[in-house]
């Protein structure tokens, strides 16, 4: 669906996007993670059109984006900072979102009013609470029908209520239609939830795109108790990070988690137990191997 290909911006000479590959398959839900400055904003603003590339490709269903008005009617955006027509109630902007989406569905958007029913249509919506635009931003982008849907920050300012109900609604779509979602978001543990592809940026490239079954299985949490001392993992094995309390070893491996117990079990005396790593732990020590600042988690 989306494919990035040697994608380069630079802003007064600081390249923000320096040579980025990406792909994000169709029906796929993808999350873009990285720290702040890793150029993620400047990668959804040239994914939806906003930025002219520099150098490099960024496509659509094998169509470029900038100047496209056709492949950007295929697409929602929900910004983190939200943008409003300043005397504009919910009813008003439901009328310019059906001037520009051909595919708007009115008779949906009455059905889904029932899912927010604290939205009052008729007040300016500029005078709602942030939570609440941001629920009339989902609602209008769901009833625009994208075959491709952009978030950031997607659920800020949302109850954990809210929260579950608008991903139900997106997995919904997901699954009935092969919308595409391309999600950027510092929460890691929102993301595990939801996400089959994670993509973690840092200094304007990716440097992991993977499906999130094969992430979490190529790197492990492994923990030894043993009375003689730290048993030793062949080269084949990259520690990330180790710790002790006591005689209770903490390793962060890559590599098979399920190779790397046999190997550490073949210790008689040692007692092994392999944990899987959240997505958090999984950016932070991924991020410990490209020169980010990372400091001891307490396991």
């Amino acid at each position: 669906m989306i494919q990035v290909r040697q994608l380069k911006k630079a802003f007064d000479g600081f390249p923000a996007i320096d040579g980025l590959d990406m792909h994000v398959g169709k029906g796929n839900i993808y999350g873009l993670v990285g720290p702040n400055g890793a150029g993620k904003s400047t990668l959804i603003r040239h994914i939806t059109g906003v930025y002219r590339p520099d150098a490099g490709e960024v496509s659509v269903d094998g169509q470029k984006v900038f100047e496209n008005k056709a492949v950007k009617a295929k697409m929602a955006y929900i910004p983190d900072e939200l943008f409003y027509f300043m005397q504009a109630d919910t009813m008003e902007m439901k009328r310019f979102y059906e001037g520009i989406y051909p595919q708007f569905d009115a008779k949906l958007f009455y059905r889904m009013q029932e899912f927010f029913p604290d939205i009052e249509v008729k007040r300016n919506i500029r005078r709602l609470s942030k939570g609440m635009q941001k629920q009339v931003a989902f609602w209008l982008a769901i009833c625009c029908k994208p075959e491709l849907m952009i978030l950031d920050e997607p659920v800020d300012g949302l109850d954990p209520v809210m929260r579950r109900q608008i991903w139900g609604i997106i997995l919904s779509e997901v699954a009935e239609h092969e919308m595409t979602v391309l999600v950027s978001s510092h929460n890691l543990r929102e993301l595990e939830d939801v996400c089959d592809h994670v993509g973690i940026m840092h200094h304007g490239k990716l440097v992991v795109e993977r499906s999130l079954s094969n992430l979490q299985g190529s790197v492990s949490k492994i923990q030894i108790a043993c009375q003689s001392g730290m048993p030793k993992l062949p080269e084949r094995f990259e520690v990330l990070h180790m710790s002790n309390t006591g005689r209770v070893y903490t390793l962060i491996v890559k590599g098979d988690p399920k190779a790397a117990a046999q190997v550490l079990s073949a210790d008689s005396h040692a007692i092994v137990d392999v944990l899987p790593l959240t997505l958090e732990e999984i950016f932070i020590y991924e991020m410990g191997g490209a020169d980010y600042e990372v400091k001891d988690i307490l396991f």
